[in-house]
C-alpha cells in the first residue's frame, strides 16, 4: 500500500477526525480517510450512471420493453460472442 503525504488540518477539525475515528470505530485515522474516498467514488460512480440513464432517455424514440426483447439481446450477445471466439 502507498503512503500519501501527510496532510495539516485546523484543530476544530483534527477533533472532528478523531472524533470520528472513535465513535465510528475505525481503527485509525487512515482507515477513516480511506473510507471517506471510497464513499466520494461511489458517489462519482452513482453520478456516472444516472448522467448514462438521462443520456439513454434522451436518445430516440422510447421501446417496449419485454421478455422478448431480452431473449434477441441475449441471443445476439451470444452470437457476437460466438464470432469474437472465433477470430
Amino acid at each position: 500500500m502507498a503512503t500519501m503525504m501527510n496532510i495539516s488540518l485546523p484543530e476544530a477539525m483534527r477533533e472532528y477526525v478523531e472524533t470520528q475515528v472513535t465513535e465510528r470505530t475505525y481503527s485509525s485515522t487512515s482507515e477513516y480517510f480511506r473510507a471517506l474516498v471510497r464513499e466520494d467514488q461511489k458517489r462519482k460512480a452513482q453520478e456516472r450512471l444516472e448522467a448514462l440513464l438521462l443520456e439513454g432517455l434522451d436518445s430516440g424514440q422510447p421501446i417496449e420493453v419485454t421478455p422478448d426483447l431480452f431473449e434477441r439481446k441475449r441471443q445476439d450477445l451470444r452470437a457476437r460472442h460466438e464470432k469474437a471466439k472465433a477470430r
